[in-house]
C-alpha cells in the first residue's frame, strides 16, 4: 500500500496538476496547440535527450544488453498491437495511431521518477531507464512518422519529414561528446540545460491544452479502442516484458536489479509523444489524447501491482 500512495502521491498527482494547468489554459484562452507542438518536437524534446546523454556515463555492455532485450520487447508488443489492428478492422489514420499508443510509452518524465523512486535513486537501474528513454525518444520520431502518415503521404515526402526531426541527429552527437569527454562551453551548455528542464512542464501541459480542446462526447467506439490499447499497454507490456526476461536469462546472466529495472520501464503508460504526433500530424488527436490519460489515471493500479509483484 506505502507503494501506491507513493506512486499516487510522488508520480501520478504531480503530472495529473501540469495536465489540469493545461486543460484551464486552453478553456480561458484557447492556445495554439500546433506551436505548443512544435516547441517539443523541435526545441524541449531534443534537449532533454541530449542533456541526459552527454552527463550520464553507461557502460557499451548494457548499453548493448537492455538494446536487445527492447528488441525483442518491441517486437513482440508490435506483433500484440498488430493482432488488435486486424482484429477490430481498423482502418486509415486510426491504425498508426492504435500502434502508437501501445509502443511508445512514458519512459521520462513518468519513468524516470518511478525508476527513482522503485529503485531508491540507484545509479544502475537509473542508467538502464535512461538507455530505454533513448530508445523510446527516438522510436516516435522515425517509426512514429511513418505510422501516423503512411496511409496519405508518399514514401519519400515521409522520409523527408523523419530527417528533419533533430532528434536523429541530436542521440549520436551526444554520445560521440560526451565519449570523447568534449567538455561543452558554458554559453551553449547553459542553455540546453534550461530547455532540458523545461521539458516535462510543457510536454504535460501540451497534453492539457489537447484535452481542453476536445469534445469529450461518449463515442462507444472510441472508448473501446482506447480500453484495448490501455489494456495492451498496462498489462501485456510488463508481462511481454517479464517473458522477454526469462528467455534473455537461458543466454546470459541478467542480474536481479536489471531484471526488475526493464519490467518496471515496461509498465508505464502511454507516452505523450503519441499525442504530439496526432496534434503535429492531425491524426486521432482525441483517441491520443484519452488513450494517454485515461493509461496515466489507471497505471496508479498496475505500477504499484507490477512492482508489488517484483518485491514478491
Amino acid at each position: 500500500m506505502d507503494i501506491f500512495w507513493h506512486i499516487l502521491w510522488s508520480n501520478v498527482l504531480p503530472l495529473t496538476l501540469m495536465i489540469a494547468v493545461g486543460f484551464t489554459m486552453q478553456r480561458l484562452f484557447s492556445l495554439d496547440i500546433k506551436t505548443l507542438s512544435k516547441l517539443n518536437f523541435y526545441v524541449f524534446s531534443p534537449a532533454v535527450i541530449f542533456n541526459l546523454l552527454y552527463t550520464t556515463d553507461i557502460s557499451a555492455s548494457l548499453i548493448g544488453q537492455v538494446l536487445l532485450f527492447v528488441a525483442l520487447f518491441m517486437t513482440l508488443q508490435a506483433v500484440a498491437v498488430e493482432s488488435v489492428v486486424r482484429l477490430r478492422g481498423l482502418e486509415g489514420g486510426m491504425r498508426g495511431a492504435m500502434r502508437n499508443s501501445v509502443l511508445f510509452y512514458n519512459s521520462a518524465n513518468y519513468g524516470i521518477p518511478l525508476n527513482q523512486l522503485a529503485f531508491s535513486a540507484n545509479p544502475y537501474t537509473l542508467s538502464i531507464q535512461i538507455i530505454v528513454m533513448v530508445t523510446q525518444s527516438l522510436l516516435p520520431n522515425t517509426y512514429g512518422i511513418y505510422s501516423v502518415n503512411s496511409h496519405k503521404m508518399s514514401f519519400r515526402s515521409t522520409l523527408r519529414t523523419i530527417l528533419s526531426q533533430p532528434i536523429i541527429y541530436v542521440i549520436p552527437i551526444a554520445f560521440l561528446l560526451h565519449g570523447f569527454q568534449v567538455q561543452l562551453p558554458q554559453s551553449i551548455e547553459t542553455p540546453i540545460t534550461y530547455l532540458s528542464d523545461a521539458f516535462i512542464g510543457t510536454a504535460l501541459v501540451t497534453l492539457g491544452v489537447q484535452l481542453g480542446n476536445m469534445k469529450w462526447e461518449l463515442n462507444p467506439v472510441l472508448i473501446k479502442n482506447v480500453l484495448l490499447a490501455n489494456g495492451l499497454r498496462l498489462i501485456a507490456g510488463p508481462a511481454l516484458a517479464a517473458l522477454v526476461v526469462w528467455v534473455l536469462g537461458f543466454f546470459f546472466t541478467i542480474d536481479h536489479l536489471m531484471a526488475a529495472a526493464l519490467i518496471v520501464s515496461s509498465s508505464v503508460p502511454t507516452s505523450l509523444s503519441s499525442v504530439l504526433l496526432a496534434v503535429e500530424f492531425d491524426n486521432e488527436p482525441e483517441f491520443a489524447s484519452q488513450a494517454v490519460f485515461l493509461s496515466t489515471l489507471i497505471s496508479i493500479i498496475t505500477v504499484a501491482v507490477v512492482i508489488f509483484l517484483l518485491h514478491i
